[in-house]
């Protein structure tokens, strides 16, 4: 029987900087940027809430035009996996580090609860974001309309009382 393994990481959370796109020497776009992931719990001592956050580090393939979108304090849903590299550092010390490489990338919205006027598509394998503004949509306050098992179309037009929060 032939064993299985995955290596799957979801995660939802906020950008603690603006990211950042550089080009591998072949032209190969490379978008890094970190996001904090925060879970509340209480204190079995003292019965208090705390909040503890963690960071992780994010890479994202092939998608030049995506950086733009994404500043700090931007909330995103990140689907990908882990990936563990080693570096000599200036010094000539191995450093490790581990980081999460999307494949799936939703810009969800930002600080003061504003909502993303973008849209995001999956990425699969090879991985290119679709990154649209709402204005490039068609404007109009009336909605396409389309077949409930078919996909969203980029004509369709997204208003706020599509938003079910």
């Amino acid at each position: 029987m032939a064993s299985k393994s995955v290596n799957k990481v979801i995660l939802l959370g906020n950008l603690g900087r603006d990211a950042e796109t550089k080009f591998t020497p072949s032209g190969v776009a490379r978008t890094t940027f970190s996001i904090a992931t925060t879970r509340r719990y209480k204190d079995s001592q003292t019965g208090e809430w705390k909040d503890e956050t963690d960071w992780h580090n994010i890479v994202l393939w092939r998608s030049e035009n995506v950086a733009n979108y994404l500043t700090k304090g931007k909330q995103v849903y990140i689907e990908g996996r882990l990936q563990s590299r080693s570096y000599d550092d200036k010094d000539g010390n191995k450093k490790y580090i581990t980081e999460v490489v999307a494949d799936e990338l939703i810009l969800l919205g930002g600080r003061g609860g504003e909502a993303a006027p973008e849209m995001s598509s999956g990425m699969g394998q090879g991985g290119s974001v679709v990154s649209m503004p709402r204005s490039a949509m068609g404007g109009g306050g009336s909605r396409a309309t389309s077949t409930p098992s078919a996909e969203p179309q980029f004509n369709d037009v997204v208003s706020d009382d599509d938003v079910p929060f």
